[in-house]
């Protein structure tokens, strides 16, 4: 599958060439994927939503709704917000495409329901953070999901940058296109692949980064609502509405749900 990026343009969005030889590899990717959501075809009401340029004073690592410049109105939430809640209301609209055509792919692929959920789940977390967003995913998750998906959730970061055959993943050759250097994942993200591949979970993680190719091609997304049924057999929504239950996670949920409190 083959995507195009403008060099140029993408090159400008991060500050030129010379502020790209600074980057770590990882924020490159990072950038890199965000361009992919911004251009790929999700319809007139994404535009200008999950763009690298967060304004002056945001920095790259901010999540998406803490830039008043790509998202100026937050709607209100209901009392007990649900997850579908939050995909209808909250979750930027690139985010919520990119996810929603990772997770048709994995359907459409006949794989386990499990591998669909994560698939719904994997990237949403860029809504509160881009900085390591696997890791802040599978927290913001965990508590509502089987182990198993939070596991893969997690571990999906650091697989992106090393090929699997058996699945026809490759090394994301754009990536040198991109950038123009040797493309080389920071020690963390080498460690966490090599824990990765040796655990009996290895190819749930996997497929997240296969999935997560389809979820560039363009086109309109598929509903949330063709999900309703598998969410509702792998997502636990608490009685009390996500950021109201006391877990471990509910405090992201509440500053998602209110991104303008102060404190």
């Amino acid at each position: 599958m083959k995507f195009k990026v403008d060099r140029r343009v993408l090159l400008a969005k991060l500050g030129g060439a010379a502020a790209v030889a600074s980057l770590p590899s990882e924020s490159l990717a990072d950038a890199l994927e965000q361009e992919l959501m911004s251009e790929a075809n999700y319809g007139p009401q994404c535009a200008g939503l999950d763009i690298i340029d967060m304004g002056d004073g945001v920095r790259r690592g901010a999540g998406q709704l803490f830039s008043k410049k790509n998202v100026a109105k937050i709607p209100v939430l209901p009392a007990r917000p649900k997850l579908v809640d939050f995909f209808r209301l909250r979750f930027s609209n690139g985010t919520v495409a990119h996810c929603l055509k990772s997770a048709a792919h994995a359907l459409a692929d006949g794989q386990p329901e499990r591998n669909i959920m994560a698939a719904l789940v994997h990237d949403i977390s860029l809504n509160l953070v881009k900085a390591d967003h696997a890791w802040w995913g599978a927290d913001l998750i965990a508590p509502y999901v089987d182990e198993r998906i939070a596991w893969a959730v997690r571990h999906h970061q650091a697989l992106r940058f090393f090929p699997d055959n058996e699945v026809g993943y490759e090394f994301p050759e754009l990536y040198h296109c991109i950038f123009g250097r040797d493309y080389e994942p920071e020690p963390y993200i080498v460690a966490a692949y090599d824990s990765a591949r040796r655990h009996r979970w290895y190819m749930d993680a996997r497929m997240i980064t296969v999935n997560d190719t389809y979820g560039f091609v363009d086109g309109p997304p598929p509903e949330i609502d063709d999900f309703l049924d598998i969410i509702g057999r792998h997502w636990r929504d608490p009685e009390d509405g996500l950021g109201a239950d006391g877990s471990s996670s509910a405090h992201m949920w509440r500053t998602l749900i209110n991104p303008n409190r102060p404190l």
